[in-house]
């Protein structure tokens, strides 16, 4: 897969999100997208994830229906992880999003928007 250079330049920031994710909660690639601004979309956000540094939690990251995106052992070791975090998951395999989501990063990080998901 063929991914422009300059999409390459959001993927800091993308990072920057993620890792202010606390354990016990999770996010939707589209949340960070929209927290990373112009230019980024949910996809450009799992492309990141998939090639993110150790540091970067990314199994905090799922999709909009509060479900683990990836397939095969991958999927099996986000949700092992999550689970270890204290996330639930239903007999369908999805996360409630009400309970569990990320409400956004701290006003220090986004001081005109602290609480974006409420």
């Amino acid at each position: 897969m063929q991914i422009d250079p300059q999409t390459h330049t959001l993927f800091p920031r993308v990072y920057d999100i993620v890792r202010q994710v606390p354990a016990g909660k999770v996010t939707t690639y589209g949340d960070v997208a929209q927290l990373v601004g112009q230019g980024c979309d949910a996809r450009i956000v799992g492309y990141a994830m998939a090639v993110c540094p150790e540091d970067v939690p990314w199994q905090r990251v799922i999709n909009a229906q509060g479900k683990i995106s990836l397939r095969g052992e991958h999927a099996e070791k986000q949700r092992l992880r999550l689970e270890a975090e204290g996330i639930s998951f239903d007999s369908r395999g999805k996360i409630d999003l009400k309970r569990s989501r990320w409400a956004g990063p701290n006003g220090e990080f986004a001081p005109t928007q602290p609480s974006l998901f409420e």
